[in-house]
Formats: C-alpha cells, sequence, structure tokens
C-alpha cells in the first residue's frame, strides 16, 4: 500500500505515453526521416517543462514527498562525453524504436518482444557499472 502512488503515476505515464502517441514506432520514424514535427514537439515541451521545474525545485528550495531536501548538483560540462552518449542513446532508440521511458508502456500494450530490450538495457546498464572507473569522464 505504501508504493500505491507511485503505481498509479506509472499508469497515467503510460496512459498519456499511448495517447500521445511517442511509443508508436512510425512516429519515432517519422522523426528520424525528419518528416514530422510530432516527436520534436514533444521533445522540446519536455526539455522546456523540465528546465522550468528544475529551477522551481531550487528557487523554492522543495523537497521530496518524504520531507528530505533535493539536492541538485552541477555537472562538469563535457561535450565528447555528452556527443558519444547522445550518439549511443540515438543509436539505440533507433534500433529499438524506444527510448527507456516508452520500452515498459509498450509491454503493456502487449509488445511483449520488448522485453528483450529491456532485458539488452539492463545488461548495458550492467556493463557501463563495471567498465565506469576505466572510462573518461
Amino acid at each position: 500500500m505504501k508504493y500505491i502512488k507511485y503505481c498509479l503515476l506509472g499508469i497515467l505515464f503510460g496512459i498519456i505515453m499511448t495517447k500521445s502517441e511517442v511509443i508508436s514506432w512510425y512516429r519515432i520514424q517519422e522523426m528520424f526521416r525528419f518528416q514530422s514535427f510530432h516527436m520534436y514537439g514533444v521533445i522540446g515541451s519536455t526539455v522546456a517543462t523540465g528546465i522550468i521545474i528544475i529551477q522551481l525545485i531550487k528557487r523554492l528550495q522543495l523537497k521530496t514527498i518524504s520531507g528530505d531536501a533535493i539536492d541538485i548538483k552541477d555537472k562538469n560540462s563535457g561535450v565528447v562525453r555528452y556527443l558519444a552518449g547522445g550518439i549511443l542513446f540515438g543509436l539505440g532508440w533507433a534500433l529499438s524504436g524506444a527510448c527507456p521511458g516508452p520500452m515498459f508502456t509498450l509491454i503493456g500494450n502487449g509488445y511483449t518482444v520488448f522485453i528483450v530490450v529491456i532485458l539488452s538495457a539492463v545488461l548495458g546498464t550492467y556493463a557501463y557499472g563495471l567498465l565506469r572507473d576505466k572510462l573518461p569522464h
């Protein structure tokens, strides 16, 4: 019962992802072929919303649901690491047809083949954890 609010938020997230068509392989294909503004509009509005929310959290010193302080640390920018990460993320997105959030929504919509994609993502995350100390940051 303690985590019911998170389950409800996850269900709401899945409904929004489905209704906005961002889980559609065809919408993703249109984006990568520069044939439609739909996905760019969704991503752009999400980035803008995230910027506003982060600024509100910092300026109003908001706390978590449990009352803990939210500490957002500034990151060192590195063009090469963001470029490399973006390329890897984009390749994975283009090859699988989904980024991490919608992968679970796709399984909920009956596309069980995405279990393989999620397992691959977990394996890649595990491999990164093993190699993290040896990679340039």
